[in-house]
């Protein structure tokens, strides 16, 4: 299964990312967990050592391997450049999970980035396309590192929004465009919910998606409860039903 979260900054993708390749993990599945958010919190939401994850070089970063494999010069350069070493090479892993960090999509400038921006979707690519394990995107605020042929290669794509009006406009216009690419199944989950209200405007601003669930305001979710997923605590008993309804026939 391939996964993509995306959201407003702050509405809390890196949680529920996290959230979801630990419950992969737990149910015996080997997993890609991709930070492709500049923010770069996936590997600390996962428990990875703050010394490891600081030696991982963003994939955007490998200026040598880029220029080797995507070229460049004179203008030209590999729109499918070889990547499934770098894919293995720079990532950290602790148990069934493989981190990589992606970087940010660079965006016109003085500079042509044209050969690391093709890189960064030959990554992409592959792990939607090639690989067997679960991958988990944890996205930027926008859905840039999917293209229409990478996107295709996404099962899932979960739109997080907190129940406030700026929010949800985000998550409708990226669920909008994740549609518009071809992705299969595109559903928001509410986040930071306090109360039915909350959960009822979610709901009432949907724009016609799917809301397949919503987790409840917990303020201290980078600390003990997203680490030690307890089952009987509300917001893993709410995370625990979003991912049992991954895999319900036709969700």
């Amino acid at each position: 299964m391939k996964i993509a979260i995306s959201g407003k900054g702050g509405a809390g993708k890196t949680t529920i990312s996290a959230s979801l390749t630990r419950l992969f993990e737990e149910n015996g599945h080997s997993v890609y967990a991709v930070d492709a958010d500049p923010d770069a919190s996936l590997g600390m939401a996962l428990g990875f050592e703050d010394a490891d994850i600081s030696r991982l070089p963003p994939i955007v970063d490998l200026k040598e391997i880029i220029e080797e494999r995507a070229g460049g010069k004179g203008g030209i350069f590999s729109l499918n450049p070889k990547v499934d070493d770098v894919i293995e090479r720079f990532s950290l892993q602790s148990g069934r999970v493989r981190l990589l960090k992606m970087g940010s999509i660079k965006k016109a400038a003085t500079a042509c980035y044209c050969p690391e921006n093709s890189f960064l979707k030959a990554v992409v690519r592959a792990l939607a396309l090639e690989k067997d394990d679960v991958v988990v995107l944890d996205m930027c605020a926008g859905i840039e590192h999917l293209t229409r042929g990478t996107a295709q290669g996404v099962d899932r794509m979960l739109i997080v929004t907190e129940p406030t009006a700026i929010s949800l406009k985000t998550a409708k216009v990226a669920a909008g465009l994740a549609k518009d690419l071809g992705v299969g199944s595109v559903s928001l989950v509410g986040n930071k919910v306090r109360d039915k209200d909350d959960e009822s405007l979610i709901e009432r601003e949907a724009g016609g998606f799917d809301v397949v669930g919503f987790l409840p305001y917990e303020p201290d979710m980078f600390g003990a409860t997203l680490r030690k997923a307890g089952s009987g605590e509300p917001f893993w008993t709410a995370m625990r039903s979003i991912y049992a309804g991954l895999f319900k026939p036709g969700s």
